[in-house]
């Protein structure tokens, strides 16, 4: 009797629910009554299961859309963003309530360098020209930083996780380039339309080409991971082409650099140069650059091949600073940049403020066909440039110090890796992780659901191998 009674109260809620549906679309001319069992399923599974919205999370990104890109006058990235607030809210609520925290991840040195950025941050919000947009950028930071580094730290304690978390974005990534392709291909595959075909889900080529980059070397990781099945490999592979032509056809010729810095990166590491000879080139490379910066400069200068639907031609113009109107922009966001540092060089201007007051600091000679005279064309495009003027050289400083720290802990947990997978996955995690910080050089988008997820996680990826994993024989089955 008592089966009977919920067999018949099941179909009683299911009628009432059928029934107030039915009034809304008849009535009220809606369907948002039909999501109530998806919004209160997700309600659940904050309660119960909050690694399962993580998991969900990492699926949603890719598919979210900006409502401010479909001119519904908010800039906010649905459903990720309001997943990823929640999630930071019950984090929060929870660390107020008992405290609770693996002290492993939270006195990692990753974990360090974020709390000294967030540090930085507060100060530079008080001091800045526009301390609430300073303010809403700093929250917005928190809400991308605490999931995806400070929980999936936690959620990758477990090795499925790892393997779930990567493989969701992936499993949307993939849906969104054969979408961008079949778009593309309604017009020919050409250089213009490269640019916007990706949108609803990408604002532009440049943020799809970064996470595309991302995840075709995390693909290629699980290519060389040993005992995969065969089946599974020949999926693996068939992801690895999807994302490789999706990133040629991007146009995107900041993703191809990241790509090759990677494998450099990577013969480095095979070849067992130490890190502290790499850190040098680095620190070399910069240096001849700026002594000879005018000869570089006028060598530059002589290539006027603009970027085109060819890829030898958009090759041939990633060197173009004479003509290609990309290129010369990006100058321009760079220079206006420095004039904002020289100006306030230790506080900076205030977190998420440069797209406000660049404008004056343009140089008419060096505006290009994409300029705006109000300078409402954007961001800095520098991870690096881009905090010199909004949070001063310390704030540059400390994301130089964040990628140091996260590369070399990533090759020193790949050196002591007592299992083979978790060593080819922690060189995997790293090499991605370089490929964004090198893209960083050219565009930014930490301030994006699309890209400050992957970016984060890779970093809890790292720490997470680095805690829990690194000194394990075993890997499928390890849990603490």
């Amino acid at each position: 009797m008592e089966k009977r009674a919920k067999i018949a109260w099941l179909y009683v809620i299911a009628a009432f629910f059928i029934a107030v549906g039915l009034f809304f679309v008849v009535k009220k001319n809606t369907y948002l009554f039909f999501a109530l069992p998806v919004v209160l399923g997700i309600m659940l599974l904050y309660i119960f299961s909050l690694d399962k919205v993580l998991l969900l999370t990492s699926f949603c990104v890719p598919l979210s859309v900006n409502l401010k890109a479909l001119e519904a006058g908010l800039a906010i990235s649905l459903p990720a963003e309001p997943l990823l607030m929640g999630i930071m809210v019950l984090f929060f609520a929870k660390m107020l309530y008992d405290g609770q925290y693996d002290r492993r991840i939270s006195h990692h040195p990753i974990a360090v360098v974020i709390y000294c950025m967030f540090a930085w941050m507060t100060v530079t919000t008080i001091t800045s020209e526009m301390p609430v947009v300073s303010l809403k950028f700093m929250l917005s930071r928190l809400w991308f930083v605490v999931p995806s580094f400070f929980l999936c730290a936690l959620l990758f304690k477990k090795p499925k996780n790892i393997h779930w978390f990567i493989w969701l974005y992936i499993a949307a990534l993939c849906i969104v380039c054969v979408y961008t392709i079949i778009h593309h291909a309604q017009f020919g595959f050409d250089g213009d339309s490269a640019h916007w075909v990706m949108t609803p889900f990408y604002n532009d080529h440049t943020a799809y080409g970064a996470a595309l980059a991302i995840y075709l070397i995390l693909a290629l990781t699980y290519v060389f991971l040993p005992d995969i099945k065969k089946s599974r490999k020949l999926v693996i592979i068939g992801v690895v082409i999807l994302l490789s032509v999706a990133l040629t056809l991007s146009n995107c010729r900041a993703a191809w650099l990241s790509m090759i810095a990677a494998l450099a990166v990577l013969i480095c590491v095979l070849l067992r140069i130490k890190f502290r000879w790499i850190a040098a080139g680095v620190i070399i490379l910069v240096g001849l650059f700026l002594t000879f910066q005018n000869q570089i400069i006028d060598t530059l200068e002589k290539n006027n091949q603009d970027a085109s639907g060819d890829l030898v031609e958009n090759i041939q113009s990633i060197t173009n600073i004479s003509t290609d109107a990309s290129n010369l922009e990006r100058i321009n966001r760079w220079q206006s940049a420095f004039r904002l540092f020289n100006e306030r060089p230790v506080f900076g201007w205030g977190p998420g403020t440069y797209q406000f007051v660049y404008a004056p600091y343009q140089m008419s000679k060096e505006k290009t066909i994409i300029s705006t005279n109000a300078g409402d064309g954007g961001n800095a495009h520098s991870e690096y440039f881009g905090p010199l003027a909004e949070q001063g050289l310390v704030g540059s400083l400390l994301v130089v110090v964040l990628v140091v720290v996260t590369v070399y802990c990533g090759i020193k947990t790949y050196s002591r890796c007592k299992n083979k997978s978790v060593k080819t996955l922690t060189l995997g995690f790293t090499l991605a992780f370089i490929s964004y910080f090198v893209h960083g050089f050219l565009n930014n988008f930490l301030d994006t659901d699309k890209l400050a997820v992957p970016v984060w996680s890779l970093a809890a990826l790292i720490a997470a191998i680095d805690v829990y994993h690194a000194d394990k024989e075993t890997f499928e089955n390890s849990e603490n």
